[in-house]
């Protein structure tokens, strides 16, 4: 199975020239985070110790949601149009297609990030033990399994509400079980067990060691790579998912 990178290259390069002349994917990537951010530390402005929690977590929580609906409303859009069928008939196969996605929607999920992160640093004072750079590392992940769960989605969806509706039914449980709400090792076993199986685990407790220590840790490195883990199979799951032809 081989990479076309000149095809990859030219995918990207088209989808991001869409989405930057779409006011409403700009506001959703730029603003957004703002404002949920700022909501958030309205809420919490009189715990800062819990403040800097929820901020770091929704570094990987907002990106995750915003980047799955993203992709996966693009690219059934695409789809829908003819344009993902033209791409088809070009000597691009399914990964050059998926990956030209991905690299388009990774990107907009770097910026997404960047910006709240330093939103949350240099202007609600968000505090952390760990680096700058593992944080927007690390939340980058966010971003990125937001796309290729979005990606996947749309391989498998027929129109975008379908899609969309995906998104709640994969999305959802993750948050609720991810951390956010309580320490795992406090739920019942199942429930710990459960959440153990959802990617967006492994990225809140990445960010969870940043935000303790100075320094990342041995389990920071082990919940980084499970989360790039789940982001390369799932890539891989909508490569092999993605139909030629629009039914």
């Amino acid at each position: 199975m081989s990479v076309h990178l000149h095809l990859l290259a030219a995918t990207a390069a088209r989808v991001l020239r869409q989405a930057r002349h779409d006011r409403r994917t700009l506001a959703i990537v730029l603003l957004v985070p703002l404002v949920l951010s700022f909501l958030l530390s309205e809420m919490f402005d009189e715990n800062a110790q819990l403040l800097d929690r929820v901020l770091l977590q929704m570094l990987a929580v907002m990106p995750l949601i915003l980047m799955f609906l993203l992709a996966a409303v693009g690219m059934v859009r695409e789809r829908t149009s003819g344009t993902l069928e033209r791409l088809m008939t070009t000597p691009a196969g399914q990964v050059d297609v998926i990956l030209g996605y991905a690299t388009a929607f990774g990107l907009l999920a770097l910026v997404q990030v960047t910006v709240a992160t330093l939103f949350s640093y240099f202007v609600l004072d968000m505090e952390v033990a760990g680096s700058l750079w593992l944080v927007l590392l690390t939340a980058v992940f966010g971003g990125l399994l937001g796309v290729s769960m979005g990606l996947l989605a749309a391989s498998v969806s027929h129109g975008e509400f379908q899609a969309a509706q995906l998104m709640p039914a994969t999305t959802i449980p993750q948050i609720v079980l991810c951390g956010l709400f309580g320490p795992r090792d406090q739920m019942a076993d199942w429930l710990y067990w459960l959440s153990s199986a959802f990617p967006l685990t492994y990225v809140v407790e990445a960010l969870e060691e940043v935000g303790r220590y100075a320094e990342p840790t041995s389990w920071y490195w082990i919940s980084l790579g499970i989360s790039v883990a789940f982001v390369l199979a799932l890539l891989i799951l909508a490569s092999a998912k993605l139909r030629r032809r629009t039914d």
